[in-house]
């Protein structure tokens, strides 16, 4: 057990060592990263004839490492995950930061607000009812008899998922291509014309 648990061990500090390399200020390409505890287990596998061979060693972490540059991602697979025996890419999911998901979020939901301001006032213009006047804006739901907003997907996480590190290539093949992440909002609104 130990040849394998100190092999995990020296990769894992290299791997580190590439992570905190790239966390560097506000500005670093990484901005988080977390690495759980080195975990070692064994066990004894089956002989095709019925026999109990010797036991087989493991040892595993897990690391997570949020990036803010994508190319600085596709790099750092290319050259350092990839390059590393026995460490490979379980997933990449692509997400909004909190700042940008709210700035975003708050966009959108102003933007369906004066949507329905100026559809609120073309139904009344065509019925020639005057200008409207807001009464009541909330979620989409919240205005019905129920309170509930609708559930409707929120389109603000999106994963992908990469191929293991080092399959179909080398190091200079990893490209890793964030997806569009949408961000919506609906409302309901209540309005009242002059007349």
């Amino acid at each position: 057990m130990q040849p394998v648990y100190d092999r995990v061990a020296r990769d894992l500090e290299a791997v580190k060592a590439t992570v905190t390399g790239l966390k560097t200020g506000d500005d670093g390409a990484v901005t988080w990263w977390s690495a759980d505890q080195l975990r070692t287990w064994s066990n004894r596998p089956w002989h095709k004839d019925g026999k109990q061979l010797p036991l087989v060693h493991h040892a595993s972490v897990d690391v997570q490492v949020k990036f803010r540059d994508f190319n600085a991602l596709s790099r750092w697979v290319g050259e350092h995950v990839g390059g590393t025996e026995g460490f490979r890419v379980a997933r990449v999911a692509w997400a909004l930061t909190e700042a940008r998901r709210d700035g975003l979020v708050r966009h959108v939901r102003e933007s369906a607000v004066q949507d329905a301001v100026v559809r609120a006032q073309q139904y009344a213009d065509a019925l020639g009812l005057g200008a409207v006047s807001p009464v009541a804006v909330a979620d989409a739901g919240m205005l019905g008899a129920g309170l509930q907003p609708d559930g409707g997907r929120s389109g603000t996480y999106l994963r992908a998922m990469s191929a293991p590190a080092g399959a179909g290539g080398g190091a200079s093949d990893v490209e890793l291509l964030p997806q569009d992440v949408e961000v919506s909002a609906a409302v309901d609104a209540r309005f009242i014309t002059e007349g």
